[in-house]
């Protein structure tokens, strides 16, 4: 087994990202595959689709198939001993590495750990799904949020598409205003009469990653000042500045803790964080909002690395370094 390999398994309800880095925080190879969510997916097709990642890393790096040193696997919808052993199964099926070397988690947990370079503080993500996740200086940490479509994950995209929906055909009955979100709603499920919404959400069907996916009718409403959209982006950021609040409160952070943002909704610019910053202030918290300095992948490697030992500053530099580079070249 090769002592100097390093795999981060970034799983959303989106996409699957496996990043292979050596000891000394060099980026070898990455892979994308689909959604790995187990609770969206199941069990069978997340297997696939962390297989399918895995082994496009390894051939960009142009490695064999070997057990990594160690693999730390951060999945959106990892909470209980029931689902981190669920994962388990997973990485060891794969053989991802010896038992002992294979770490999961939460995506919250690499969120933060790449976010802020391993620092303590706060990650919000408002991507499919959300969540907020914390960790203080004494290594205590608490999550707020993330409960699953059902119940949570305010102000993500599923949220915002399903609110989105909703407020289409409240304007459709006559019970609300008319709504710029209505026409391109309809249009982006391809629906021409309105009575087919019901064919289209309950027999076609609609995914979870499908109703993410309106997100943005309803943000490019809210960019033509349509009143429906902006209230709903003013509410979903009331909830997840009080996530954030909750998450302050039972870490007992300063309210001018460092809060990384991660996750598409957050992409959208100034139309998400004007109101997002307000509802921060409103709660009292003046929170140091940054950009990740490290991607939720990296920040996998970094955490497989330091379960190793070998997380030095050296190798921080290296990945922030490489980080540095992807970032320039996506701009």
């Amino acid at each position: 087994m090769s002592k100097g390999f390093f795999l981060g398994i970034d799983g959303g309800g989106t996409k699957t990202l496996a990043t292979i880095v050596d000891a000394r925080g060099c980026v070898l190879g990455t892979g994308l595959a689909g959604a790995s969510n187990v609770d969206d997916v199941g069990v069978v097709l997340a297997t696939a689709n962390i297989f399918q990642a895995v082994s496009q890393a390894r051939a960009t790096a142009k490695l064999e198939t070997f057990p990594f040193s160690a693999a730390f696997l951060g999945l959106a919808g990892v909470v209980s001993a029931q689902d981190r052993a669920l994962v388990r199964g997973i990485a060891e099926s794969l053989a991802l590495a010896r038992a002992e070397d294979i770490l999961i988690d939460h995506d919250c947990r690499i969120a933060l750990a790449g976010g802020l370079s391993g620092r303590p503080g706060i990650v919000l993500i408002a991507g499919t799904g959300s969540s907020c996740y914390g960790r203080n200086a004494n290594g205590q940490t608490w999550r707020a949020g993330g409960w699953g479509s059902l119940i949570s994950d305010e102000g993500s995209g599923y949220w915002l598409g399903r609110e989105g929906l909703i407020a289409t055909v409240r304007s459709l009955d006559g019970r609300d205003a008319p709504t710029a979100i209505t026409a391109p709603m309809l249009e982006h499920l391809e629906v021409s009469n309105p009575d087919d919404l019901l064919h289209r959400i309950y027999v076609t069907g609609l995914s979870r990653s499908e109703i993410a996916a309106l997100a943005p009718v309803v943000i490019e409403a809210a960019r033509a000042s349509d009143s429906t959209a902006l209230n709903l982006i003013r509410h979903g950021s009331s909830l997840l500045a009080e996530c954030v609040k909750a998450v302050v409160q039972k870490l007992n952070l300063e309210p001018e803790c460092e809060l990384v943002l991660v996750g598409g909704i957050f992409q959208a610019g100034e139309i998400i964080f004007a109101p997002f910053r307000q509802s921060l202030l409103e709660y009292n918290l003046k929170c140091k909002i940054t950009s990740p300095e490290l991607s939720p992948s990296l920040g996998a490697c970094l955490l497989a690395l330091e379960h190793r030992g070998l997380l030095t500053e050296s190798v921080m530099l290296e990945l922030k370094s490489i980080e540095s580079q992807i970032s320039e070249r996506n701009q």
